[in-house]
């Protein structure tokens, strides 16, 4: 039996993931179902889609992923179910699964229509449920939707690159746990526009002109321990999902203080890096 994700903004107070997982044991008692994250900023696009983009992968293939962000049908926003990298993806189509598409081309989409068979007021628990369950069982997706070739984009997923190509203009698309922020440019994007010139990183006020390798290359190890002073310093990394982060080595906003508090950035703040001509 093929495990069942679910990625949400149903938070943990309300009733709504206990529904949908009681609503998919109902039909397939032995199924296995995993919480992504029910965490994710109300109705965040870039924010679910950076999530579920590096998560989805570490499962196993003919896992079904239930994306349910801002997923109340209407006109501009239909529902989507997704082959693609031996997984499946039901959501709205909303640009969430853009992210993905960008690296990877989907086998199959189709737009769902069984939604005249089921009155709902719920489209994760009423039909993403019943799309997972039918897939889970063995099911195609031509018995649930019709064809389309193409998904609605993310319009900022890709970063700003000037005629010379002396500058980057990205924004930030997530805020983690630990207050780090990441961002729109990926290491290869960002190498391929340097061309091994030397950079200026500019987040607000501050500026950074190194990328480290790991959070702990900020710390001289030389130093005596008692002599550090290494916890709230600022720095950028790339991720281990190869996004530009910055960050502070052991962040804590109660005490040393996070990047996104002592920087003041948040998701869609802009964060821009100058290339310097010799």
């Amino acid at each position: 039996m093929p495990i069942i994700t679910l990625t949400t903004d149903f938070g943990e107070k309300d009733h709504f993931a206990g529904a949908v997982k009681g609503a998919i044991y109902s039909e397939l008692p032995d199924v296995k179902i995993v919480d992504i994250s029910h965490s994710v900023s109300p109705f965040n696009i870039p924010e679910a889609a950076y999530i579920i983009q590096n998560a989805y992968s570490s499962f196993p293939k003919g896992t079904i992923h239930i994306i349910g962000i801002d997923s109340e049908i209407n006109e501009e926003n239909k529902h989507i179910a997704i082959s693609l990298d031996d997984h499946y993806f039901i959501c709205a189509n909303n640009g969430i699964m853009s992210m993905i598409c960008a690296d990877i081309s989907p086998e199959k989409i189709v737009e769902i229509n069984i939604h005249d068979h089921i009155e709902t007021k719920f489209p994760a628990l009423d039909v993403f449920v019943k799309v997972a369950c039918h897939i889970a069982r063995g099911g195609t997706l031509d018995v649930i939707g019709k064809n389309i070739e193409s998904i609605k984009p993310i319009t900022n997923l890709i970063p700003y690159v000037n005629d010379e190509e002396t500058q980057i203009v990205g924004s930030v698309i997530y805020v983690d746990n630990y207050g780090n922020v990441i961002t729109n440019i990926k290491k290869d994007f960002f190498t391929k526009i340097q061309k091994g010139r030397e950079f200026e990183i500019s987040a607000r006020h501050y500026i950074f002109r190194i990328i480290y390798s790991k959070y702990s290359d900020v710390v001289n190890f030389e130093t005596p321990i008692e002599k550090r002073n290494d916890e709230g310093k600022k720095l950028v990394v790339f991720n281990s999902s190869n996004y530009l982060e910055i960050a502070v080595y052991k962040s804590n906003s109660k005490t040393s203080g996070s990047a996104s508090t002592l920087l003041g950035l948040d998701v869609m703040d802009a964060i821009s890096v100058k290339f310097i001509n010799e």
